[in-house]
């Protein structure tokens, strides 16, 4: 008497919820992550091989684009208008630092003008933005 054997299946492994389970923690980290915050005009900031010197908790950034225009909390503004907000702060901007990101192609006047403006207001730790740019000879 000759008995059928069954075949043997060869087991499976259903990648189904693997990948699932990749999406779901794709979804989560692109939700979760945090964007650096910029102002929505291109600055090339000028490279230096200085230190890096670590944020402060009250940090006024302003931005100066190549053609000399004055951004403050991605408003464009007229130098007019910018001491007008500076003056705002009061006694509190001795305690801030102006941090002025301009671009490596901007007049040097206009750069002064806007950190003589910001020294009238009474913003005692002012700096300039740069990118790190290595110890080039």
């Amino acid at each position: 008497m000759a008995f059928l054997r069954k075949k043997r299946e060869e087991p499976r492994i259903d990648l189904t919820p693997m990948v699932d389970v990749v999406f779901l923690l794709l979804i989560f980290f692109m939700i979760s992550t945090t964007f650096v915050d910029t102002a929505g005009i291109s600055i090339k900031l000028p490279e230096s091989s200085s230190q890096q010197v670590a944020k402060e908790p009250k940090e006024l950034k302003v931005y100066l684009s190549k053609e000399g225009e004055i951004y403050f909390k991605e408003e464009h503004l007229s130098l007019e208008a910018f001491k007008g907000r500076l003056s705002q702060f009061g006694p509190e901007a001795g305690e801030m630092t102006f941090l002025l990101l301009a671009d490596r192609e901007t007049r040097h006047g206009r750069v002064v003008s806007v950190m003589d403006a910001a020294r009238q207001f009474g913003f005692k730790k002012l700096a300039i933005a740069t990118e790190g740019g290595g110890n080039k000879p």
